[in-house]
């Protein structure tokens, strides 16, 4: 069968058709983004604008005008935390199911961090043992750990690489002072989670599945071979040293960076401070990068419940 994921997320509204089975790997067949920031929309209030809605709305019925001609079986359409946490959210839910025409299923944070950790988990592999996984959107940041295909902790903290430069670094370039003070901001939200992920035992592998940290890995990391195949992996004392010249640059000079595209160069800073923060306050030198995420994990939960109720 052909599924299409649709994420609606706080940076991108993405479309991922991939034909599938229970038990077999997904094959990607189309993956097309629209880069619509829902960040900065926000009112003082905390809605999204008129403006921001019709940008979402416009996005969301031009993936559906693709997924109808890449024939897509079933089209499966998520919304993260830029929607639900709106404070219209409602209103622009049900616009957005208005332009699909059909329902819209909005994801906690914490069911992001679970079905991201399974994708990961299915990608790496048994053999990758215990795994931490962080994942930066635009609005929230998401961590899960454990052995298994379920997560012993599964948590979201909204350190998003959006939300954070609306909050903190708001000029370009934001300078290191900015940097400082979103520094102290993450130490203080991550505390409660750094808490209960270093009372599980220490990961076998730490894992960073996002679009902010494959950019990132891409400017700081480096290609090493294992596990079967091979990966790129990023250290913290690399990341660390990016993070000064990131912050005195402005974003015309940044996407010119390797890895670092245009859509990405205004959130890249306070992607690289959090990530940052979180690999320090959990005492990680190093992170592998996952090919997959969200939409893999929605694709590989619904192709299972298929397998189950005997409708494969």
């Amino acid at each position: 069968m052909r599924l299409g994921i649709l994420d609606i997320g706080s940076n991108t509204v993405h479309l991922l058709a991939a034909d599938a089975r229970p038990g077999g790997r997904p094959l990607a067949t189309t993956s097309d983004r629209t880069v619509v920031r829902i960040m900065r929309y926000l009112t003082p209030e905390g809605a999204i604008s008129e403006e921001g809605v019709q940008a979402l709305v416009a996005a969301v019925a031009r993936a559906r005008s693709m997924a109808e001609a890449e024939r897509v079986d079933t089209l499966l359409a998520t919304a993260t935390s830029a929607v639900r946490e709106a404070l219209n959210g409602d209103d622009v839910i049900a616009r957005i199911e208005a332009a699909l025409g059909q329902p819209l299923q909005v994801l906690t944070g914490e069911q992001e961090a679970e079905l991201t950790f399974l994708a990961v988990r299915r990608w790496f592999g048994w053999d990758a043992g215990r795994i931490l996984l962080f994942d930066i959107g635009g609005g929230s940041f998401e961590f899960a750990a454990g052995a298994d295909e379920v997560p012993e902790v599964a948590a979201s903290v909204p350190l998003g690489a959006g939300r954070m430069t609306v909050q903190f670094m708001p000029d370009d370039p934001p300078g290191e002072d900015a940097a400082a003070q979103l520094r102290a901001h993450a130490e203080t939200v991550l505390a409660p989670v750094a808490e209960r992920i270093m009372a599980l035992p220490r990961p076998d592998h730490v894992i960073g599945s996002s679009k902010a940290i494959r950019s990132l890995a891409n400017l700081a990391g480096r290609e090493v071979t294992g596990l079967g195949f091979d990966r790129t992996v990023l250290s913290r004392s690399s990341l660390g040293s990016w993070i000064p010249r990131l912050a005195r640059i402005p974003a015309s000079a940044r996407q010119e960076l390797p890895g670092i595209t245009a859509d990405r160069a205004l959130q890249i800073v306070a992607a690289a401070v959090s990530l940052h923060t979180a690999m320090t306050m959990l005492k990680i030198d190093e992170l592998e990068v996952s090919p997959w995420a969200l939409r893999e994990g929605v694709l590989l939960r619904y192709t299972e419940q298929l397998s189950w109720s005997g409708r494969a």
